[in-house]
């Protein structure tokens, strides 16, 4: 059996850097042992199966797939750069003729269009709730040490947490924090929380511009830190929208590789997530 296989670097316009994901585009299903291994060998934070609905469809005039990520440990309900990883290998190296895809997920349909130089992504919006520090008193100070803390908050339907450094942190607070992934999971294993964001107000008034700033990360789900997260700015951009008044906004997440993300929360409990991709290489899985 050969698999044909891309990797790409989504949320950036520059090779080695965005967070980078695997993409398999399948004839038929495979079973889920096997898209574990696959994702296991390929090592990255997600690597996505493309499969077909209509056997009639190929990848270039089909509309409709079905879509399913996983990380190096786990199958994950979902998952931002790999989506748009997925979408740009059918637009640019399958050639597929319409102006947008649909993606069936855990998640829903997810769809995805054409848009300048990159792509946009209609996900769903995971509104956070306030939470007590307290409650969280351990697994935030594996995270943030002993900076301050303005804001915590807990997206239970994705089991994310967000942390909020007080604005009169730097930028470089944030960037130069060291993360003990290991320490991070032990500190919460009562499984309301497979996800750690650290985020902060951003310097709208400096170029470009970025409303807000983040770090992801995820031990629980076998991702150590995760360079660009689709799936937090869901979170991020319901947080941020309520907190800054704002329905577009620019995100940039702050991981040694970094990334851009274009975010407008609609009025209709969704959010646009927008960005672009980088191919990087092209080959077969031989089985």
């Amino acid at each position: 059996m050969e698999i044909p296989v891309f990797t790409l670097d989504a949320f950036t316009n520059l090779s080695f850097k965005g967070n980078p994901a695997a993409v398999c585009p399948l004839e038929h299903e495979l079973s889920g042992d096997l898209y574990q291994k696959i994702a296991a060998e390929m090592n990255l934070s997600e690597t996505a199966f493309i499969t077909r609905i209509n056997p009639s469809d190929d990848f270039t005039t089909g509309s409709r797939f079905h879509l399913r990520w996983f990380t190096p440990t786990t199958e994950v309900n979902l998952c931002g750069h790999a989506t748009l990883a997925s979408a740009a290998v059918l637009f640019e190296q399958k050639k597929n003729v319409n102006p947008m895809l649909v993606f069936e997920t855990r998640s829903g349909d997810l769809a995805v269009t054409k848009q300048g130089e990159g792509y946009v992504m209609d996900f769903p919006l995971n509104p956070p709730t306030k939470e007590d520090p307290n409650a969280f008193r351990d697994i935030i100070k594996a995270a943030a040490g002993n900076h301050p803390v303005q804001d915590v908050y807990l997206s239970s339907s994705t089991k994310k947490l967000l942390v909020r450094l007080a604005d009169s942190c730097d930028r470089s607070v944030l960037t130069s924090l060291k993360v003990d992934p290991a320490v991070l999971q032990s500190s919460e294993t009562s499984g309301r929380v497979k996800g750690l964001i650290l985020t902060m107000k951003g310097s709208p008034e400096c170029q470009p511009g970025y409303d807000f700033y983040s770090r992801y990360f995820a031990p629980w789900n076998g991702i150590p830190e995760d360079p660009v997260t689709g799936s937090a700015h869901t979170v991020l951009g319901s947080y941020w929208s309520k907190k800054l008044g704002k329905k577009k906004m620019l995100a940039y997440q702050c991981s040694s590789r970094g990334g851009e993300l274009e975010l407008e929360v609609r009025d209709d409990g969704r959010i646009n997530i927008s960005g672009q991709t980088v191919t990087l290489l092209q080959g077969t899985i031989t089985l």
